[in-house]
């Protein structure tokens, strides 16, 4: 079940479209992350993995730039984005989701999928149109719910759905921007082993056309998924290779050992 390399045997490796180079971040006299080197390409999954408190989270805000890196440099599809603002990094393609279900509870299913094509199809701004304007999004927003399996659920009114159900519309409306990058905190967090597989298919299916970086703690999620593993221990980088390799290695196991993700 583990994806193949979609390259023919003997090409190069693809160029990196999101990396980290000496990323560091304090805050005060805590150093959260130190030197972190991160490189994160196409068509591939790649887990950020660690003990609780490893600093997972901070190199997501990082590259996100929810907060500015102390020192290092972040590039984007080769652009120097160690100073930009959260918006500008997000335009260039480099899209989200939260350990926490970020959903408009209030609105249908389907019309949460409408107002996040908004952006991508030019009508985010364009407020005074009748809402029938958003009559266009319509068999994309299906098509993206079919993708991930809510099809049913278009027309329900999104607080009524279960927290599982809430994290796959929250992955349909991140796939709504159309992502270069995809960068998802967590995306299993709290699901049932039926919602995990849809999941895990869909995170498959994205990156046969994106980079795609993750944050998960099912370790065998992270071993059937994902072709890049980096293990950050208290901010630092502990390891960095395919699973088989990183799990081989005796710094990560006594990193785990004793810990619930082990």
């Amino acid at each position: 079940m583990t994806l193949r390399d979609p390259r023919p045997e003997g090409a190069a490796e693809p160029r990196a479209v999101l990396t980290a180079r000496g990323l560091t971040k304090s805050f005060g006299n805590f150093k959260a992350v130190s030197n972190v080197d991160l490189d994160v390409h196409p068509a591939r999954i790649h887990a950020l993995i660690g003990p609780n408190g490893a600093g997972k989270t901070t190199v997501f805000n990082l590259l996100t730039k929810f907060h500015q890196p102390t020192s290092g440099e972040i590039r984007l599809l080769g652009e120097d984005v160690t100073r930009a603002r959260p918006d500008r990094v997000a335009r260039m393609g480099l899209v989200r989701s939260f350990q926490i279900s970020a959903v408009f509870p209030h609105l249908s299913v389907l019309d949460n999928l409408r107002v996040a094509l908004q952006r991508p199809n030019g009508l985010a701004t364009q407020f005074w149109r009748s809402p029938a304007a958003l009559d266009v999004l319509t068999p994309r927003a299906m098509e993206l719910l079919r993708l991930v399996g809510l099809e049913r659920e278009a027309a329900s009114l999104t607080a009524d759905l279960s927290y599982g159900r809430k994290r796959l519309l929250e992955i349909a409306t991140t796939l709504a921007l159309d992502p270069t990058v995809l960068l998802l905190d967590e995306p299993l967090a709290g699901m049932g082993q039926e919602d995990i597989r849809r999941v895990a298919e869909v995170i498959r299916d994205a990156a046969r056309t994106r980079a795609v970086l993750m944050v998960e703690h099912n370790l065998s999620v992270v071993a059937d998924l994902c072709d890049e593993v980096t293990v950050l221990q208290r901010g630092e980088v502990l390891a960095q290779g395919d699973y088989a390799e990183v799990s081989r290695n005796p710094q990560v196991r006594a990193a785990y050992m004793g810990s619930e993700e082990a």
